[in-house]
């Protein structure tokens, strides 16, 4: 009886990795992107209805102003100011600068590598609780810190300044949307573009296009 014929066929990895360790590139499918987004609970965002979440807010800011507070030669108006700034501050990185997920990205195959905390928030839907209380908690520390600083003009301006910072960022007309002051040098090619041949005859085309491959690209 003839002996039987074993094949070994090459390893197949099942997931959002290739074989190099890397995740597969994104698609722009939308479809794809939802699937991604919703095969698990996206911890990251999560937490913001957890039961205590608001609350924790509260806590955190009395806990900074008392520790402020303890500071030699502080007085009640810096303090209020510098609780009002490093709320806003902290605010400000965790919601809105910070992107993707910290901790097991490829859970959900980089679906949100691109958004930001707020914008994974409640899957990205607008004007729901969990947001209109983040929104309403920095503007009740800038009436308060506005109200203990006796109206002072310029610590009025500054707190204002800080506090618009953090609510535009959180305007719907700003979902999704990204302000980028430098180009990236890696999208740069370093090479100047060449200046349009003449089209009079074919002689005199071919000797421009020769003149500027000499100039630009030796």
């Amino acid at each position: 009886m003839d002996k039987a014929t074993t094949i070994k066929l090459p390893p197949i990895q099942i997931g959002p990795e290739t074989g190099n360790g890397k995740r597969r590139p994104r698609s722009s499918s939308i479809a794809e992107e939802v699937l991604d987004q919703n095969a698990y609970v996206n911890l990251n965002a999560d937490w913001v209805n957890a039961k205590g979440a608001w609350l924790i807010h509260v806590v955190l800011i009395l806990v900074g102003k008392i520790v402020i507070d303890t500071l030699p030669g502080m007085t009640q108006q810096l303090s209020w100011t510098l609780t009002n700034l490093c709320y806003d501050a902290l605010s400000y990185l965790m919601f809105h600068h910070v992107r993707g997920i910290p901790f097991s990205p490829s859970m959900h195959n980089g679906a949100y590598d691109d958004l930001t905390l707020w914008e994974q928030i409640d899957d990205g839907q607008l004007n729901t609780p969990a947001k209109k209380w983040l929104v309403s908690v920095p503007v009740g520390l800038f009436l308060i810190s506005t109200h203990f600083t006796s109206y002072d003009p310029w610590i009025f301006a500054l707190n204002l300044t800080a506090t618009l910072v953090v609510l535009i960022a959180k305007l719907p007309q700003l979902h999704r949307q990204r302000l980028r002051l430098f180009t990236d040098s890696e999208t740069a090619s370093g090479t100047s573009t060449p200046i349009s041949a003449s089209f009079s005859t074919p002689d005199s085309r071919r000797s421009s296009i020769t003149d500027i491959t000499d100039r630009n690209f030796r």
